[in-house]
């Protein structure tokens, strides 16, 4: 059973391996907001880490097992890797990095809505990624960027200039 903190930002730790369709290159996220099932692309250099990832585990099911301890449970391991360690790793890559800002999980999927708007990918699409039923609910993802307005002024001008 999932617990509170787990249902919004952790969904991944319960990613199976059937659930990487490498040929079409996306990811099927099973019970997602509102118990529902979405596709979401899969960058080639993403599978290459996952794959990579499962040789060091090779559990049959599970995408992140539980490692235990010892870190060589992971092929045998009957449930997925808990939230508070995937916490623990963030902490500490943090820390090596001697980075001072707040980050957390549900900041990165933030950064992730925010770069993908900047490389220009289709507002609608990015609410499907997210799994929002309102587009409201995405534009709280999203902070226009100095960057982005620039790229929407520069558009609007050569739109402009071809009237």
């Amino acid at each position: 059973m999932m617990k509170d903190y787990d249902t919004k930002s952790m969904r991944a730790l319960y990613l199976q391996t059937s659930d990487i369709d490498g040929d079409r290159m996306r990811i099927h996220g099973h019970r997602g907001k509102g118990a529902k099932d979405r596709y979401a692309p899969l960058p080639q250099a993403t599978l290459k880490t996952l794959r990579s990832y499962w040789k060091h585990h090779g559990n049959p099911r599970w995408i992140f097992p539980r490692l235990g301890r010892s870190d060589k449970e992971g092929p045998t391991a009957q449930e997925p890797m808990n939230y508070t360690s995937v916490q623990g790793a963030l902490s500490r890559v943090l820390k090596q990095l001697k980075f001072k800002k707040r980050v957390s999980i549900h900041i990165l999927r933030h950064s992730y809505a925010n770069h993908l708007l900047g490389a220009g990918v289709n507002i609608r699409r990015i609410q499907q990624y997210l799994g929002h039923r309102s587009l409201n609910s995405t534009m709280v993802y999203l902070h226009l960027t100095t960057q982005g307005h620039q790229r929407a002024y520069g558009i609007i001008d050569d739109l402009v200039k071809e009237v």
